[in-house]
């Protein structure tokens, strides 16, 4: 099979020689650990500890009755400080569970490991993935659980591994197909035993050669899967256009990846499912990278939930230089945080310290009616149109025109020679239709 793509797209510097090659570090938390209780897409969990409680490694803290949810587990052990509102990733003051870090890690085993996990079915499986609080890590944090019950009706044919990892600077997946190799294949094995008969796709882009070759050797054996690779282009590793550049679908507006038979997992997510099906561990850390021409010393970290970002930035040796921007996730697709006293969460992936240089922002100019933001937009949308649309607060026709299927992967901003914001006003547009939807 020649390699694989989907339509449109940029090439941005990928940068990510600055970590590529350092081994993922353990890094044990020194200060008080924050979890926020909403740290997924759907219902925030509730408390299930007070102040002045004691709480164990792997004790479940937060959990939610509805359905889209999944609950959370501390990380360390030690005392309740207190159960208040504190500052998320995403600029908001939600409800955490502050703990005071005893730096004893006292365990409590709440699942059961099962090495024999053939023997179970597809529902006992769901069950252990839901317990275990696991989420989308790639950043979007959609609970596993329900992209693994597709609605009734929906045939899925295909299981895709997303290792693209398109984005610029981050290599925590990278790290993690060469590290933990086999467990990510034994991973996909569990998925794809509850979908019999379905294929197996480990999607990884061409600028990672022994990822490939790593994934080929440990999957060689297994027959209904392919490691497939794929051109290095962003955004490869969207869940449409991956969808598409593996099987030729295009998922229709609105539409689930579910709709047109296919599931996709992000790698630490796959690994995630095997570390609580067959070892009976609860998502109490993740491996993020620690990048930027900001940090002295970039490199790759597996970091306990609720660990503090100035804590993490202090592992990698502090700033080279005082950041113009620090951001959670890649340069892309990320989120600039307001303060570094912020905790990591299951869907942090990465840390990003950029110089002035790097994050200069530069003065918009009139649209010059070139059409390279149409050019290269893979969702084939008039980002120029629809900007103009925000700006001039014409809501029902950025709709009419497709806006809210804009994915905001900032290709257009990056394409664009007049400079103009045309990914922030997208997402101004989808932000003030949803919160007008609410309302009524």
């Amino acid at each position: 099979m020649g390699l694989l793509t989907f339509k449109k797209g940029i090439h941005p510097s990928d940068k990510k020689d600055l970590s590529m090659n350092k081994a993922i570090q353990d890094l044990l938390p020194k200060g008080n650990l924050v979890f926020p209780m909403a740290q997924h897409i759907g219902a925030p969990c509730d408390p299930l500890v007070k102040k002045g409680d004691r709480v164990l490694l792997g004790q479940k803290i937060g959990e939610s009755k509805a359905f889209v949810s999944a609950p959370i587990y501390s990380s360390v052990s030690g005392t309740v400080l207190d159960v208040a509102p504190r500052l998320h990733t995403n600029g908001t003051m939600v409800m955490c569970i502050i703990v005071e870090n005893d730096n004893i890690y006292e365990e409590v085993l709440t699942m059961v490991p099962h090495s024999d996990y053939e023997k179970l079915s597809k529902s006992e499986l769901v069950t252990i993935i839901k317990e275990a609080g696991i989420v989308g890590m790639g950043g979007a944090g959609f609970p596993t659980h329900i992209k693994l019950t597709p609605p009734e009706g929906k045939v899925i044919d295909s299981i895709i591994i997303n290792a693209a990892e398109c984005e610029p600077y981050l290599t925590c997946d990278y790290r993690m197909l060469l590290e933990k190799t086999n467990e990510i294949v034994e991973g996909l094995k569990i998925i794809l035993q509850m979908f019999p008969g379905v294929k197996g796709y480990i999607a990884i882009e061409t600028n990672k050669p022994d990822a490939i070759e790593a994934m080929k050797k440990a999957s060689e054996n297994i027959k209904n899967v392919q490691v497939t690779e794929m051109i290095t282009k962003y955004p490869q590793g969207a869940e449409k256009q991956l969808i598409y550049a593996i099987t030729g679908r295009e998922l229709p507006s609105g539409k689930l990846p579910a709709d047109v038979g296919c599931i996709v997992q992000n790698v630490d997510t796959v690994f995630e499912i095997y570390n609580a099906v067959v070892n009976g561990k609860p998502l109490t850390e993740r491996v993020l990278t620690v990048t930027g021409e900001a940090i002295k010393e970039p490199l790759n970290l597996r970091v306990k939930f609720g660990t503090s970002v100035s804590e993490v930035i202090e592992a990698a040796g502090g700033f080279n230089e005082d950041p113009v921007k620090v951001i959670s996730g890649g340069p892309m697709m990320g989120t600039a945080l307001r303060s570094l006293d912020v905790p990591v969460i299951k869907g942090t992936s990465g840390i990003l310290c950029l110089t002035k240089e790097q994050a200069r922002l530069e003065e918009e100019s009139s649209c010059i009616r070139c059409g390279k933001c149409m050019s290269v937009c893979p969702m084939f949308l008039n980002p120029t149109k629809l900007n103009s649309l925000v700006l001039r607060g014409e809501y029902e026709e950025f709709e009419n025109l497709h806006g809210m299927d804009c994915i905001e992967c900032a290709c257009c901003s990056f394409a664009c020679p007049a400079k103009r914001h045309l990914t922030q006003t997208c997402r101004e547009g989808k932000r003030t239709i949803n919160i007008n939807r609410r309302k009524k």
